[in-house]
């Protein structure tokens, strides 16, 4: 058992640090889907096997799809990668700043729950215990992730649609 956490981490870690050393923006999708089914088994590791198939299903599946719509909509070349926008890197900063106080709210309680997995007792894991975690204790999150992803539709949307100089010239 601790050979495959140890197997799937190596796996994480290793895809991760190829989503940000690609230079080819498909090739970090692909990467990341990789990531993804690593995080996926850790969860089959925990015993949250719920959260592994929503993980694929919805992160590998739906969201890298979109990803990868973007990316192709966007036609990305080498001469457009490299322009730098300040406002870009502050919301950069902000976001990471959020995740970072995310995680450390998350990691305050996980003494308590690493005792209760290693003595399999408790509902960790279980999917009543996890809809009453994530709409009782992180409803805001859960509510913001919601409205990202309705911004990142509207986004392809507009990435996709033709403006009217393209129309006439056609």
């Amino acid at each position: 058992m601790q050979l495959l956490f140890w197997l799937l981490t190596l796996l994480t870690l290793g895809s991760a640090v190829m989503v940000v050393y690609s230079k080819n923006p498909v090739h970090s999708i692909l990467w990341l889907i990789v990531t993804f089914f690593g995080i996926s088994g850790h969860y089959v590791l925990l015993n949250a096997q719920f959260l592994a198939i929503v993980n694929i299903i919805v992160y590998a599946g739906a969201i890298m799809v979109l990803f990868l719509f973007v990316v192709m909509l966007m036609n990305l070349n080498m001469t457009s990668v490299g322009i730098k926008n300040k406002w870009l890197t502050f919301a950069g900063v902000i976001s990471g700043g959020s995740l970072m106080l995310i995680l450390v709210a998350a990691l305050k309680d996980a003494s308590e729950m690493r005792s209760q997995l290693a003595m399999h007792t408790g509902d960790i894991g279980l999917i009543n215990n996890l809809g009453m975690v994530l709409f009782k204790d992180y409803v805001l999150p859960f509510e913001i992730s919601s409205v990202l992803f309705l911004s990142a539709m509207v986004g392809a949307v507009l990435i996709g649609k033709k403006s009217e100089n393209e129309l006439v010239n056609q």
